[in-house]
């Protein structure tokens, strides 16, 4: 469901490897934007930064549509070599998790009319 005001959707074609690099992604902002190639390369740089440090700094990253990156404590516990099975104490850490918008969900499952509600 798209409109005049809506622009184009940027389409990422599919990758022969499901990993698309920082410098894919800004190839991807030169070809389907007009940047050009340094200015598309700040703007890649420029995105992790803010969400590394958010995140860094213990706030949570919501991407609109998207879903929210966040941090979550998990606790120290028992671990065990695998090759020698001694037991090895794993420490509490913090790790980075992400939950998927109602929106993503929807455009994942197929739904793209509750995808352009969401």
């Amino acid at each position: 469901m798209t409109d005049a005001l809506t622009p184009p959707r940027l389409l990422i074609p599919t990758l022969e490897t499901p990993t698309l690099t920082k410098a894919e992604l800004a190839e991807l902002l030169f070809d389907k934007l007009g940047l050009n190639k340094r200015e598309a390369k700040d703007v890649v740089e420029a995105f992790f930064d803010m969400m590394s440090d958010s995140l860094h700094h213990g706030r949570e990253v919501k991407l609109s549509g998207f879903g929210n990156f966040g941090l979550r404590l998990k606790a120290a516990r028992p671990g065990r070599n695998p090759r020698t099975g001694e037991l090895i104490p794993i420490e509490a850490r913090q790790v980075v998790t992400f939950h998927a918008s109602q929106k993503l969900k929807a455009s994942v499952q197929g739904d793209e009319d509750a995808a352009a509600l969401g």
